[in-house]
């Protein structure tokens, strides 16, 4: 599929442009505010060619997408014309009071990643550059480095302004109007002499505004935005409409500026530092414990999208003292998690999978870690969690040599000299022995496969269960082949999930068993089906036929349909279709691997109608 199709059946199964409230993204996922989640068709969502895993957390809807994500993004906001999406829509279904906390940070947090990690990975190129040797300290060159990797932190409240009103659905303008006040350099330079001159406050209409520096804070502005989104439509409210232009603005600021001086921003401060604080009193206590605990929850957190919920205290711990002790655990996860799935690539016989392990331990161990945690890691469960017993090892190694990140930067091996310890040489150290201890685990626990072999031809059906175990036969006749050799690595790295390919040499697809069709796509060129046992299937006829829209495919069946063995399902004519350019390969594939022990063709040849293909144990 296209980035363009993605984004269009996405919209689709999503409840279209009038159910979405607010869309962004972050490094691999489309984050999505829906008005009524009812309306998302979640199961037809994750069958999407493309969509590596699609799930409901922390009062989002993620579409985890991988590095296209940017681009499906791009496509998703011009076909659904978001910018004629009211500010004023409001979703009609309450949340719960902690799902809509962890919406709100991730909302307001994810837009200015790449800002974040833009300057955070020339905070680690500076200090490579310098410690070893290549360029003085002091030179022009090292200070203008050192000005783009910390402008972002030192104006965050201007970052955070912009993506807050987005997120309140307030005038942007105005929230920079507010920062900008914060950021003054009446309060700026009055709150620096303060040593100087014993002056704390300013006095204004008998009220004192405390004076406060803040430079690279980050609850007061967020803070600010949101009063300042209540005070803007309750002004708006009563203006007469010709005034508006005018009056509207400048009682807002009339109102908001001293309100944040005074109150909110002090308030928002001190909680900030109140907060900061107490993280480096629990490492202080007893670093090993609280290594150890963020260590082995950060792949859970990032598992459910939830780790943007502590990027303001690990932003906040870095404005306030200039490092962070939470952030190595986050290098110790992902180093970990890329080890685990390091073992699965040494383990498995599995081609798809092999193929799916070996290129997510690289992307993880440059700190990217969703294809191999969903990819791979997630469906055998074992590695998942040896890599989170690593990670919460190192991270407690971690918290006992007091290491700590300088910088917001994606947690990899390009971004380590962001990091500091008693010793550099500890963090390297806890780098290898994450990944170590990762694949270590994993080999240990082991993984339930077994390999894929070559074999034939024809009918499929599911035979009646036998204990714990389903038999698949084939759904079309032709020659059954290894998934790794489908040109489309959607298929053949087991993304859209496990099962065989077949080069057809009839141009029919009958009902593999008594179910019901989930799933029959516009084009006809796939079928999601479902057993009365619970196996979920796609079978996909071609790779890229999508682009036929429909053109040499009859469907004799429609979504929602009961189906029995046998009844036919799809024709299609192969000559046709393979004139037009296509490769006629078409994928049969266990969709909900998640609900079975293990999913594995059977090794054969010279099969002859009727011979087992698959077999799927609970």
């Amino acid at each position: 599929m296209t980035n363009k199709e993605i984004a269009l059946k996405t919209l689709k199964l999503v409840g279209g442009e009038s159910n979405i409230s607010n869309v962004t993204h972050c490094a691999t996922r489309l984050r999505l505010v829906l008005k009524d989640d009812k309306k998302v068709n979640l199961q037809q969502l994750n069958m999407v060619e493309g969509v590596l895993k699609a799930q409901n957390s922390g009062g989002q809807l993620q579409v985890v997408l991988g590095g296209k994500v940017e681009k499906v993004y791009d496509e998703f906001v011009k076909e659904a014309n978001i910018t004629s999406i009211s500010l004023d829509s409001i979703s009609s279904v309450k949340k719960n009071p902690f799902n809509t906390f962890l919406e709100t940070i991730a909302g307001v947090f994810t837009p200015i990643l790449p800002a974040l990690v833009g300057c955070g990975m020339m905070k680690c190129l500076s200090s490579i550059l310098t410690a070893s040797g290549f360029v003085n300290a002091q030179s022009g060159f090292i200070l203008i480095f050192n000005m783009i990797a910390d402008c972002v932190f030192y104006f965050m409240p201007f970052f955070l302004a912009v993506s807050a009103a987005k997120k309140f659905k307030t005038n942007e303008y105005l929230a920079i109007a507010l920062a900008a006040c914060l950021l003054h350099p009446t309060i700026l330079t009055a709150a620096s002499n303060i040593a100087t001159t014993g002056v704390s406050t300013i006095n204004f209409l008998g009220l004192p505004i405390l004076l406060v520096k803040y430079t690279s804070t980050v609850i007061p502005i967020i803070l600010s935005v949101w009063v300042m989104s209540y005070v803007y439509r309750f002004i708006d409210k009563f203006i007469p409409e010709m005034l508006k232009v005018i009056l509207v603005p400048m009682l807002v600021l009339l109102v908001m500026v001293p309100l944040t001086l005074i109150a909110i921003g002090p308030f928002g401060s001190y909680v900030g530092t109140w907060l900061s604080n107490i993280i480096s009193l629990l490492f202080t206590a007893n670093g090993i414990i609280a290594g150890f605990v963020l260590g082995f929850f950060r792949p859970i957190l990032v598992m459910f999208g939830m780790h943007y919920s502590i990027m303001p205290m690990q932003i906040q711990q870095i404005a306030e003292q200039g490092y962070t002790a939470m952030l190595p655990s986050a290098l110790a996860a992902n180093m970990a998690q890329a080890g685990a799935v390091f073992a699965v690539f040494v383990i498995t016989k599995n081609k798809t999978m092999k193929a799916a392990a070996g290129s997510s331990s690289i992307t993880a161990i440059f700190g990217v870690t969703e294809p191999a945690i969903y990819g791979v890691n997630l469906k055998y469960k074992k590695p998942f969690f040896a890599g989170c017993l690593a990670a919460g090892i190192v991270g407690g190694f971690f918290g006992l040599v007091n290491a700590s990140g300088t910088a917001i930067a994606i947690p990899g091996i390009l971004s380590l000299g962001t990091y500091q310890a008693n010793s550099f040489i500890f963090i390297i150290i806890g780098t290898v022995t994450a990944f170590a201890l990762g694949a270590i685990f994993t080999f240990i626990a082991r993984i339930d496969e077994d390999s894929i072999g070559e074999v034939t031809e024809t009918k499929i059906e599911v035979k009646a269960q036998l204990g714990e175990e389903v038999i698949i036969r084939s759904p079309l006749k032709g020659n059954l082949k290894d998934i790794a050799e489908v040109n489309d690595k959607v298929f053949s790295e087991g993304i859209m999930g496990k099962g065989v390919a077949i080069e057809p040499s009839e141009g029919k697809v009958i009902a593999p068993f008594d179910g019901k069709v989930e799933a029959l796509f516009n084009t006809k060129h796939a079928i999601g089906l479902k057993s009365d046992n619970g196996v979920e299937m796609l079978i996909h006829i071609g790779i890229d036929t999508v682009n036929l829209e429909g053109k040499y495919f009859t469907a004799y069946v429609e979504n929602g349909q009961e189906i029995k063995a046998g009844d036919l399902l799809v024709e299609f004519d192969i000559d046709a279709i393979k004139n037009e350019g296509y490769d006629i390969i078409t994928p049969v594939l266990i969709t909900n691997v998640e609900e079975y022990k293990n999913i594995f063709p059977i090794t054969a040849s010279n099969m002859v109608e009727n011979d087992e293909i698959i077999k799927v144990i609970k």
